[in-house]
């Protein structure tokens, strides 16, 4: 079965005086991502690609190592930038996110906007899997912002936070076809 798997890091160790792309997994969230090693999917893994920051390479390695295959990083899948704030309190960034997915074409407090993001992970996403053999499955690692911003464009919808995840650490699988014709059934987030 050929598939895509789009993965989001789960906990962190968050440090304010860190810059966020370089926080790591925490340790429930590298027992979390190994425990999902067990999934039934995960052995059948062909390439995986993450984000260049820290917590999703984390997260990648952990599921390439058993298979065997290296960890390819892509600065493209990044999460929506939000160095312009950096560190937010979390009812402070729930709030500025919020306004992040209802307002896509603007930047809230200087954040990249929604719909620049969207188009960022869509795209690459779209060169990768065009770049490989069609019946080899691809593990994405990354982020749950432009990782529902990929869903809202697999399912053809609005940007929205409705389609977000509840906390790090979920995903979902989609066909490869999906990107291009963003007709997707259903793709719920499931919790590692």
């Amino acid at each position: 079965m050929t598939f895509c798997v789009y993965l989001t890091h789960p906990e962190v160790r968050i440090d304010p005086d860190i810059p966020v792309p370089e926080w790591g997994l925490s340790e429930i969230g590298r027992l979390r991502a190994e425990k999902a090693r067990e999934l039934g999917w995960a052995s059948s893994i062909g390439h995986v690609f993450s984000s260049e920051e820290r917590k999703a390479i984390e997260t990648a390695e952990i599921f390439a190592a058993p298979v065997g295959i290296p960890v390819q990083i892509r600065h493209e899948f990044h999460e929506n930038d939000r160095s312009a704030t950096g560190f937010l309190p979390p009812k402070e960034f729930e709030a500025v996110a919020d306004l992040f997915f209802s307002n896509p074409d603007e930047s809230i407090r200087g954040w990249e906007r929604a719909r620049d993001a969207q188009a960022r992970i869509v795209d690459a996403v779209s060169k990768t899997v065009a770049n490989l053999p069609e019946e080899e499955p691809v593990l994405f690692s990354g982020h749950g912002g432009v990782g529902t911003l990929l869903k809202c464009h697999l399912l053809g919808v609005p940007i929205s936070r409705r389609h977000d995840q509840n906390g790090g650490g979920h995903y979902f699988v989609f066909k490869k076809t999906d990107l291009a014709t963003q007709s997707a059934e259903a793709l719920d987030w499931i919790r590692l």
